[in-house]
C-alpha cells in the first residue's frame, strides 16, 4: 500500500512474500496484482520462487554471479530452459516437479512401530479482550493426537498461526501442555526428572527456521557442535574433536569451516551446521520447525537431499514442520494438516496430494506458487 500511493509508473518488489505462508502468499499477490491492473502500474518482482515467477510474471530474467544469464517469457524459460543454472533451477524448484522418486514409502517404515504418540494435546492461553478484567481463553493447539513410526516422516503443514511451532515446542519438552500427552518410547515426557530429560534431549533433538538464531554468533562453528557433546560429558577432548570432523563431513561440509563464525558462512552452510549440532548426540528423532523455508530454492533442494540421505543412513524419524505443501511432497510419508490448532486431516502424502478431503487442503495445495503451470 505504501508503495503504491504515489502511483508509481513502475513498482519493485524485492521478495515481497519470502516469509509468508501460501495461502497469505496468494492472496497479497492476488492484491498487489489487482491494484498494479487498476493503476496501469508495472511490477519488477524480485524473487528466488521460480515457481512464484512462474505463475506471475510474462517475462523472466534469471540471474547468476551478478550477469543475466538467460531471458524471455516465462513460459518458454520454464518448459524450455537452455542455461545450465535454468535448469538446476527449475529441476530443484518442488512446485515444479512431481514428488521424488527417491522418497517412495517403504514397507519397513509402514510396518514400524511407533516412537511417538501425542494423545489430545491442548495448548491454551488467557488473553485480554479490552480490558484487564475480560480475558477469553484462545486455544493454540486444540486437542492434536498422531502417532509417528519409527524411521518414518509425519509432516505437519497449515499456514501462519495454524499451531504448527506450537506443537512442535510441546513435543521437544520446550512447552508445558495444558492437557493430553507426548509419550516418546513408552514414557511420558510430561513428567521427566533431570535425568530422564536429559535422556531424551540425547534422543530428540530440533533443527529451527532460523540457523542464524539457533546458533551462538559468539561460537565457532567446533564450538557450536562440539557444545551438545561437552554439556553430556561424551567423550574426551580428542574424541569430541573428531566426532566434530566426522560430523561436518557428513553433512558435506569441508573441515575449513570448523574455526569460522556463523557469520562467515553462507545460509545453507549454516543450517547445515544446526543439523551437524542436532546429530552430535546420535538422535533418534529431529523436529525439523521450517528448516527449510528461508532457503533459496538451490540450497533447500540440497538440504532436502541431505536430510533423506541422513535419514537412509541413520535411521533417523523426523517431525517436519513446514508451510510449504511443495516441499512435504517431496520428503514426507504421511501428511498432518492443521487449521487454528486443529488437525483437519491426515493421511499419506500421496492421498491428501491428489485425493484431498477437507476444503482447507483444497485451498491449500490450490495456493501452491506454480501448481497450475506444472499441470498445464
Amino acid at each position: 500500500a505504501i508503495g503504491l500511493a504515489g502511483r508509481p509508473r513502475l513498482l519493485i518488489a524485492d521478495e515481497p512474500t519470502s516469509a509468508l505462508d501460501v495461502t497469505v502468499q496468494r492472496q497479497v499477490l492476488d492484491h498487489l496484482q489487482r491494484l498494479t491492473d487498476e493503476q496501469g502500474t508495472a511490477l519488477l518482482l524480485i524473487t528466488h520462487n521460480l515457481a512464484l515467477a512462474a505463475e506471475r510474471a510474462e517475462s523472466v530474467v534469471v540471474v547468476n554471479g551478478g550477469a543475466v544469464v538467460e531471458s524471455g517469457s516465462a513460459q518458454d524459460i520454464l518448459r524450455n530452459p537452455r542455461h545450465e543454472y535454468t535448469r538446476r533451477l527449475v529441476a530443484a524448484a518442488p512446485s515444479l516437479t512431481v514428488r521424488n522418486s527417491a522418497r517412495v514409502r517403504t514397507q519397513v517404515a509402514k510396518k514400524a512401530d511407533d516412537l511417538l504418540v501425542v494423545s489430545e494435546l491442548t495448548k491454551s492461553y488467557r488473553e485480554s479482550r479490552g480490558a484487564p478484567w475480560r480475558r477469553a481463553e484462545f486455544r493454540a493447539v486444540d486437542a492434536v493426537s498422531f502417532r509417528l513410526r519409527r524411521a518414518s516422516i509425519l509432516a505437519v503443514v497449515g499456514e501462519s498461526g495454524s499451531g504448527k511451532s506450537t506443537l512442535a515446542r510441546m513435543v521437544l519438552g520446550l512447552l508445558q501442555p495444558t492437557s493430553g500427552t507426548v509419550v516418546f518410547d513408552g514414557v511420558g515426557v510430561g513428567g521427566l526428572d533431570r535425568a530422564q530429560a536429559l535422556a531424551f534431549r540425547r534422543r530428540v533433538q530440533p533443527v529451527f527456521q532460523n540457523p542464524y538464531s539457533s546458533l551462538d554468533p559468539r561460537y565457532s562453528v567446533f564450538r557450536a557442535i562440539e557444545e551438545p557433546l561437552r554439556v553430556h560429558r561424551i567423550g574426551d577432548r580428542r574424541q569430541r574433536r573428531q566426532t566434530v570432523r566426522d560430523l561436518v563431513d557428513q553433512v558435506a561440509l569441508p573441515s575449513s569451516v570448523l574455526g569460522r563464525l556463523p557469520r562467515e558462512l553462507s545460509g545453507g552452510q549454516r543450517q547445515r551446521v544446526a543439523i551437524a549440532r542436532a546429530l552430535a548426540l546420535r538422535p533418534e528423532v529431529l523436529v525439523c520447525d521450517e528448516a527449510v523455508s528461508a532457503l533459496d530454492v538451490l540450497v533447500q533442494a540440497q538440504i532436502l537431499d541431505l536430510l533423506s540421505e541422513l535419514q537412509a543412513s541413520l535411521g533417523l524419524t523426523y517431525l517436519f514442520i513446514s508451510h510449504d505443501l511443495a516441499v512435504v511432497r517431496q520428503i514426507s510419508d504421511d501428511v498432518l494438516v492443521m487449521r487454528a490448532g486443529r488437525v483437519v486431516e491426515h493421511a499419506t502424502t500421496e492421498e491428501v496430494f491428489s485425493q484431498p478431503r477437507h476444503e482447507y487442503t483444497l485451498q491449500l495445495l490450490d495456493a501452491i506458487p506454480g501448481a497450475r503451470t506444472a499441470s498445464d
